[in-house]
């Protein structure tokens, strides 16, 4: 089962249920944040909520894409209470970009493994522990806030002041607070971890930096386990020609960290526990097109897709215009 959000052509927001290749509209439902509490006061599942208020009419999910009336699929009412952050260095393969990059501006060549290597190496050796105990906490990061959120199909704006506009396709897990304070999982949504990898690749300290950009994610939440094995593809499309295309590897068959372990060392924070809350984390990739010398333009696309998340995440970038900031006193 796989929810969107979306405006019906009254400009309405309304949720859908994918199964077995149809959509359809849910009965009395604006909002999968609305569903989740809801489901959450009742005790009870949200495919079992969804199941009580029935199913309408069916909906074109391309077509709601194709006229841009696709919302993400999750988000909160009140933007600031929907944090999205992330982990890196988590799949097999994900240090050789990131290390080539840090190797040549420190000179870890001839001095001994680079800090990237090392959290690299600690998430293999630590990164899947038993079940129950406790692993290596990974690198994390945030990215921003809902306000940061860009919805399936719209531009992907790069500010003025960025040294490069680059996709990251991964998979993020979608949770929301419950009133215990706990984590509750919705499932999983395909993501475009938008960032500057010039910037990082400046200094690794830069790393904060470079992941505060927009971010895409959906359009298809995955109600349910994450596949072990994920294999999806990420292209850039430029004047509507593949300029570049290339696998890309999630799951935990395919990661140096087991989900649970990145799940904990993200909420163990109480910060990151408050009810009501939204958290979309995103878990990591080791595929980016920077690592083959792309530099992307404005108005490429990009593609990132799967078949087991549904339909396709693709965003065009766009530039900003510079926006200069002028801090004032109010006393």
């Amino acid at each position: 089962m796989n929810l969107i959000q979306f405006l019906d052509l009254d400009g309405n927001r309304a949720v859908g249920l994918v199964d077995n290749g149809q959509t359809r509209r849910v009965n009395d439902a604006t909002s999968v944040y609305e569903l989740a509490i809801a489901a959450l006061a009742r005790g009870i599942g949200l495919g079992a909520l969804i199941a009580e208020k029935g199913l309408g009419d069916t909906v074109d999910k391309m077509a709601l894409l194709a006229e841009g009336r696709m919302l993400s699929p999750v988000d909160h009412p009140d933007p600031a209470h929907l944090y999205v952050t992330g982990t890196g260095l988590t799949h097999l393969g994900s240090a050789a970009t990131r290390d080539a990059m840090h190797t040549a501006n420190t000179g870890a060549a001839e001095t001994g493994l680079t800090d990237t290597m090392k959290m690299f190496r600690m998430g293999l050796e630590g990164g899947k522990p038993a079940t129950g105990d406790k692993g290596v906490q990974p690198e994390w990061f945030y990215k921003g806030n809902g306000h940061t959120v860009i919805a399936p199909g719209h531009p992907i704006p790069s500010p003025a002041f960025a040294l490069d506009a680059g996709e990251e396709p991964e998979i993020a897990g979608i949770y929301v607070i419950d009133q215990n304070r706990q984590p509750r999982r919705l499932g999983f949504a395909l993501a475009n971890e938008f960032s500057d990898h010039v910037t990082e690749r400046v200094n690794y300290l830069y790393l904060a930096h470079s992941k505060l950009r927009a971010c895409a994610f959906g359009p298809e939440l995955r109600v349910g386990d994450l596949p072990s094995h994920i294999e999806g593809t990420s292209r850039i499309r430029r004047d509507g020609q593949v300029i570049w295309e290339k696998p890309f590897l999630s799951g935990e068959d395919n990661m140096s960290h087991t989900i649970a372990n990145l799940e904990y060392h993200h909420f163990k924070y109480d910060l990151f526990r408050n009810p009501g809350d939204i958290h979309v984390h995103m878990f990591g990739t080791a595929t980016l097109s920077f690592a083959d010398g792309v530099v992307t333009q404005p108005n490429d696309v990009f593609e990132i897709e799967e078949p087991q998340f549904g339909a396709a995440l693709r965003n065009p970038i766009r530039t900003e215009a510079d926006q200069p900031v002028i801090v004032g006193n109010i006393y």
